[in-house]
């Protein structure tokens, strides 16, 4: 539900390896896979995944869940409300909902709006880059989390990403993993802003410099709201401001322990601001600055880059590729 990048990434793969998948997304999608079908390029683009348009199952209409055994719910966090409301009183009772979205609060707000059915926390701990004419290629590293439940169909459905060639974690702890992948996800607006490769954040000086900040500010916040978190990848989130400020031949080897990042990954808001589509930056910096605001603490360099990106969606202009000294200074304005 939601088959943009990341759905149809991890549907195709799945459809490309047998399971029976329903596509459910956007006109502009369903054309474009309509005429090209799926291929599927994975992080060092040596293995590829197809699956031809003839046997392509892709719909506008939630109507066509009606019988899945398990959905992965892939909508952007804003519309997570709408996806409950057009699936309630399609889904069978007996369906698992599986939220694989950004934030915090997704699988809350499914519960909401689905009273019958299981719904589960998830994560997708990698990013996917659209690529155009029904191609998508993953951009980095990490594994897909699914909250932990008695139902089989979890570990069956888990078992079959695994096959697909998937990372899966099966966690109790969803909640903590979560708030670290939000801090991981605190450089999306950076990409954004600025228009640079995820590779040029971590690795040249005057960018790492932006994000050091943010994700340091909201480390600081995470431990004055004594909020925990979970080790998502190979260094605790509590981490990674200290592993930003190594220098950079260093931080190369460590960094690989932690990612691996094709050259051209982009964050999926460098898309959404490109193409003039709302953002999720009020659901990643503005969450460390809601959460700063209830224990009395304060984010001012979140708050700041919310605002930015929230000032660019309202000048409808794309992408304004401040470079990292110019983001630098709007940042302490």
């Amino acid at each position: 539900m939601g088959a943009g990048a990341i759905g149809c990434y991890v549907g195709g793969c799945l459809a490309a390896d047998g399971a029976d998948v329903v596509f459910v997304g956007r006109d502009r999608i369903k054309r474009e896979v309509a005429f090209s079908g799926l291929v599927l390029t994975d992080l060092d683009g040596a293995r590829s995944k197809a699956v031809p348009k003839e046997k392509l199952a892709f719909t506008t209409d939630a109507a066509s869940m009606r019988d899945r055994d398990v959905v992965f719910c892939c909508v952007k966090t804003a519309q997570t409300a709408e996806a409950a409301h057009l699936l309630r009183g399609v889904l069978r009772s007996s369906a698992i909902v599986v939220s694989m979205q950004n934030g915090l609060h997704n699988a809350e707000v499914l519960r909401q709006g689905l009273a019958t059915q299981t719904v589960l926390g998830g994560i997708v701990g990698f990013n996917v880059v659209s690529k155009g004419a029904g191609a998508f290629r993953r951009g980095t590293s990490g594994p897909l989390v699914i909250e932990a439940s008695t139902d089989l169909r979890v570990t069956k459905v888990a078992a079959a990403l695994v096959a697909s060639g998937f990372e899966v974690e099966v966690r109790e702890d969803i909640r903590a993993l979560q708030w670290s992948k939000l801090v991981m996800n605190l450089n999306n607006a950076v990409s954004a802003i600025t228009d640079r490769p995820t590779q040029d954040l971590l690795f040249v000086d005057e960018y790492r410099k932006v994000l050091a900040a943010i994700i340091a500010e909201a480390v600081d916040v995470l431990k004055t709201a004594k909020v925990p978190t979970a080790r998502l990848g190979a260094l605790p989130v509590e981490l990674f401001p200290m592993m930003l400020k190594l220098p950079t031949p260093i931080l190369r080897v460590v960094a690989r322990t932690q990612v691996k990042i094709d050259p051209e990954a982009r964050s999926s808001m460098c898309e959404d601001l490109a193409k003039g589509r709302a953002t999720e930056v009020d659901y990643l910096n503005g969450e460390i600055v809601r959460l700063a605001e209830s224990v009395g603490a304060r984010a001012p360099l979140n708050r700041r880059i919310v605002e930015i990106v929230h000032e660019i969606e309202r000048r409808g202009t794309g992408t304004p590729k401040l470079g990292a000294q110019a983001l630098w200074q709007e940042l302490h304005r």
